[in-house]
């Protein structure tokens, strides 16, 4: 198991030691350079095509400043193509409005809150990966984070809501909490704002989702019939932010929604029509580097191009959406043992794993979904043999290869693979 995804053990170095290491100056002129030949290289071969240098470092160009993690290390910035062995990165999504006051309304008085805690995990050998889901109102205990400006460190926190994390240390304190609560080392992490997931949507041309029954919801706004829809920019938004509107009006149905769409953006993403198009790779690069900040170990277009190498030949089967297990408690929702354990030691032994539960109250099986024809039952006879007369009576059936399912998870785990086409379960005002 590669260095980076090994569990954190209980004499980790203090937080203030790690810290302090910073990455050591270079020029300006030497970042832009090696920056501007990196970002030229990946562009050109996720996209299969030439994009305009020019193009390619308005990209880098459009990064925000990044975010030092208290774990990070001055290694080498990978070659281009697949990263080397596994990848564990925390995907934070901030209900901030700082500079998008106009649409969405002034900064929210209790600060800047990461409203969507998301864990990717990339085996080791890229034949899998998992998305796992942390409840906004999950209760979590926060470790000593240091302070964003450099003056010291916050005080440890017995019990707070996991949402809270950002606005108490930043993004490196969200990351040390879901280390601390997880076992896990995450090297990566990134912060979207709203911003970051209406031009995303947009970059690949809007993202289909089905409504099995009408969402309303007057907060945000989304009133969607039964039916397909393709959502981008504002519309993409404020559907996965909607909560009112669907299943029980709770925030766990919501990333039940949530993960419908992410799995329908991965099939976009992953689709002939996205990869062969170049617009469309640079509009999707643009969205991500402009609207994220990303940590220090991201901000190289290098190490991002070889992530996404190392998910493009990932089956759609083999990327899970997993929400982790919690139960009920005084103000919110609090892990359930020894699921919660269970799921994250599987993913420490970069084991594959496979759902036993339901994708949850807030989506539900797609009907219309595509079915691939079974090779056995549309294999044609040759109209010139017969079967009965070339078999052999004293041969014995051959054994039937099986794919190793990994570690099957408890059915108090939710979610859904990318390959699953579910449906939004919608609710009504009359019924909220």
């Amino acid at each position: 198991m590669s260095d980076q995804l090994r569990p954190r053990s209980a004499g980790s170095k203090n937080l203030k030691t790690v810290a302090r290491h910073g990455r050591l100056k270079k020029s300006n002129a030497a970042v832009a350079v090696a920056k501007f030949i990196a970002g030229s290289v990946a562009v050109v071969l996720v996209s299969g095509f030439s994009v305009a240098a020019i193009a390619t470092y308005d990209v880098v160009a459009s990064a925000p400043p990044s975010v030092h993690l208290a774990n990070e290390s001055n290694g080498p910035v990978p070659s281009i193509g697949a990263i080397d062995g596994g990848v564990n990165m925390l995907v934070v999504g901030s209900d901030s409005r700082v500079g998008q006051e106009a649409r969405f309304g002034p900064e929210d008085s209790t600060g800047d809150l990461n409203d969507v805690t998301m864990l990717l995990h990339i085996s080791e050998d890229h034949s899998n990966a998992s998305v796992i889901s942390f409840p906004r109102d999950m209760f979590v205990a926060i470790p000593s984070c240091p302070k964003e400006d450099g003056s010291g460190s916050y005080s440890a926190m017995n019990s707070l809501k996991i949402n809270t994390t950002l606005t108490y240390g930043g993004l490196a304190c969200t990351v040390l909490t879901v280390e601390k609560l997880t076992g896990l080392s995450i090297p990566f992490a990134a912060e979207v704002q709203f911003s970051g997931v209406m031009a995303m949507s947009s970059a690949v041309g809007g993202v289909p989702v089905c409504v099995a029954t009408r969402i309303e919801d007057e907060y945000t706004g989304t009133f969607l019939d039964p039916g397909e829809h393709t959502l981008e920019g504002y519309e993409a938004l404020q559907f996965l932010r909607t909560r009112h509107g669907l299943g029980d009006g709770g925030d766990l149905t919501r990333i039940n929604n949530q993960q419908l769409f992410m799995s329908s953006l991965v099939r976009t993403i992953k689709s002939a029509d996205t990869l062969a198009d170049p617009t469309k790779v640079y509009a999707l690069a643009k969205a991500v580097t402009a609207n994220m900040r990303l940590s220090d170990s991201l901000s190289s277009v290098t190490t991002l191009a070889s992530i996404a190498i190392a998910l493009k030949d990932i089956d759609l089967d083999q990327v899970v959406f997993a929400q982790v297990p919690t139960g009920s408690t005084t103000g919110g929702v609090k892990a359930v043992q020894p699921a919660f354990d269970n799921l994250f030691e599987a993913v420490a032994a970069d084991q594959p794993l496979t759902l036993s539960g339901t994708t949850g109250r807030g989506t539900e099986a797609n009907p219309n979904a595509p079915v691939e024809p079974d090779p056995v039952a549309t294999a044609v006879p040759s109209a010139t043999t017969d079967p009965a007369a070339t078999a052999d009576p004293t041969a014995t059936e051959a054994p039937v290869a099986t794919e190793d399912t990994g570690v099957v998870l408890s059915e108090s785990v939710t979610g859904q693979t990318a390959g699953d086409y579910t449906c939004t379960r919608g609710r009504t005002l009359e019924n909220q």
